[in-house]
């Protein structure tokens, strides 16, 4: 039995605690060393006037935006999108709690569905936005199916390995005890299960509050998203300085009230991570797993030919097959997608690289994760998609604004996984090294990046799926310069499902061809580990 590990997505992940306990003072003033130091060259650029305040507005303005939206409209927005975010909590979590545990309580349904389950998993929630668009429009009822989307994924798959890894042993105990079934699930089950379905809330919390800027920032009219493309289509960027901080603010304060949560309900050992066992079927559970797409290609072709729903919006799936085979014959779909594979890759390489020498550069030095860490640990907690109207700003819309903003989903991966890596090496091997007089040169080749590659290439593995998820985001916001994001939109606004769906399907197994490379890259590089 093959065992993969689900990925560990860093936007959800507990940021690592720094080395400041029992340090002086001054060493934890250092931590403001470098606020301050951008605050006076941001002022000394305004006030120079170096760049347009169109561009980079002063600090005074800022402030003063601030004040204003503090007494105005800033917290009507704020309560809109905090309130369809709890909505859609509410929903996604309870549903993939409930079908989480289904799963992992029953063989023959974990068999059954989850083959589909993960499928369909594989296409990103921002793939899904332009048909969601065509079929609800752009209401209340889009975002909260949007968020559902991006919370039940993570949910559901947590609390599926927390219900059926829950203590093995105790389970052969309860069986022998003959322990009734309210006491196996409320003495055994949930108290096993918790920490993996805390895990996965954090990480929904995380997704679900992204996604719902991203689609705020696509078709809304009211919340902090639409406040942010309002002022930047008014270049009014002071507003949206504003609108950045709160929305760091507010991941701060989500993430640590979930790691609070997650400190006061589990209390006992447990697990750090959860592991996904990837099941071979084999025979009748082949069978078993075809059984759910078949029966819902076919209630979708019946759909169709009885016209239970308006052709144009339900188009039979085998025109989506038809127009995914005409596109890769006459190359309009596989040159979008070579475009958008591009973009994802030279982002990678530009905030992946970044994020790995600072990695390095911060877990090789105290000092300078003292100086540096709180301030990134601080813009890891800005949903990415918040970047958005301020990148749009300074950047335009062309190649160079989409290459920044894939390079900066793809930097916190690759930047917090070297980090922890090389922090976190063996004392042992750092003694060894200075018996053996080895340079600076040497311990890196010979000692810390061995050392630290598995965590590393585990790293650049999220790090590529993220670089394509920044990508598909880019070209929606950034339609210009092609790509398939870009034409799944274009395909939206004319109405043409079956394009849309096509291009779906290619950004599905395009991501999983990326993961499953990513994958290959790690196995291949730390094979050493299973010698």
């Amino acid at each position: 039995m093959a065992q993969a590990s689900l990925p560990s997505l860093p936007l959800a992940a507990p940021a690592r605690r720094l080395h400041t306990a029992g340090t002086p003072l001054q060493a934890r003033l250092q931590a403001w060393y470098l606020p301050l130091a951008l605050a006076l060259l941001w002022w000394l650029a305004s006030h120079n006037q170096w760049m347009s305040e169109q561009i980079l507005p002063a600090p005074s303005l800022v402030w003063q935006s601030a004040q204003e939206l503090a007494h105005g409209e800033l917290w009507s927005h704020l309560a809109i999108s905090l309130q369809r975010l709890l909505i859609g909590l509410s929903v996604g979590v309870s549903s993939g709690a409930l079908l989480g545990a289904w799963l992992g309580c029953s063989r023959r349904a974990e068999h059954l569905v989850l083959p589909t389950f993960n499928a369909l998993a594989q296409i990103p929630t921002l793939a899904w936005v332009p048909l969601f668009m065509v079929l609800f429009g752009i209401g209340e009822l889009l975002k909260l199916v949007v968020l559902v989307k991006a919370i039940i994924v993570p949910v559901t798959l947590h609390t599926l390995v927390g219900v059926r890894d829950a203590q093995p042993r105790l389970r052969e105990a309860a069986a022998v005890l003959k322990l009734p079934r309210r006491l196996l699930i409320t003495r055994l089950i949930l108290p096993a299960a918790l920490p993996a379905f805390l895990a996965g809330v954090r990480l929904a919390l995380a997704t679900g509050w992204s996604s719902l800027l991203a689609v705020e920032l696509l078709a809304s009219s009211e919340g902090i998203g639409y406040l942010m493309v309002w002022a930047r289509q008014l270049f009014m960027l002071d507003i949206v300085f504003v609108c950045i901080a709160v929305i760091g603010l507010l991941g701060f304060a989500m993430d640590r009230g979930l790691g609070w949560l997650d400190r006061r309900l589990v209390h006992w050992p447990h697990p750090p991570g959860a592991e996904l066992r990837v099941q071979h079927l084999h025979g009748r559970e082949r069978l078993q797993a075809l059984l759910l797409p078949l029966a819902l290609l076919l209630v979708w072709q019946l759909a169709n030919q009885l016209q239970w729903v308006d052709n144009n919006i339900l188009v039979a799936p085998v025109q989506v097959l038809s127009t995914a085979w005409n596109g890769v014959l006459d190359g309009s779909l596989t040159a979008a997608l070579a475009v958008s594979v591009g973009r994802a890759l030279a982002g990678l390489l530009l905030g992946g690289g970044l994020g790995f020498a600072l990695g390095l550069w911060l877990g090789l030095s105290r000092p300078a994760e003292r100086l540096l860490g709180p301030s990134l640990a601080a813009l890891r907690q800005i949903a990415i998609f918040a970047w958005v109207p301020l990148l749009t700003a300074w950047f335009g819309l062309g190649e160079l604004a989409k290459w920044v903003f894939v390079g900066l989903a793809a930097f916190f991966p690759l930047f917090i996984a070297t980090q922890r890596s090389v922090a976190n090496r063996s004392p042992q091997l750092e003694e060894a090294a200075q018996v053996l007089h080895l340079n600076l040169r040497q311990r890196l080749l010979r000692l810390v990046l061995p050392g630290a590659a598995p965590g590393i290439f585990a790293g650049l593995r999220v790090g590529l799926i993220y670089a394509w998820l920044g990508t598909i985001g880019a070209e929606y916001f950034m339609p210009s310069g092609g790509g398939i994001g870009s034409l799944m939109i274009g395909a939206q606004q004319l109405l043409r499902m079956d394009l849309i769906m096509a291009g779906m399907l290619l950004v599905g197994l395009t991501g999983a061809l990326l993961g499953a490379l990513g994958q290959h890259i790690e196995s291949r590089a730390t094979r050493w580990r299973r010698a």
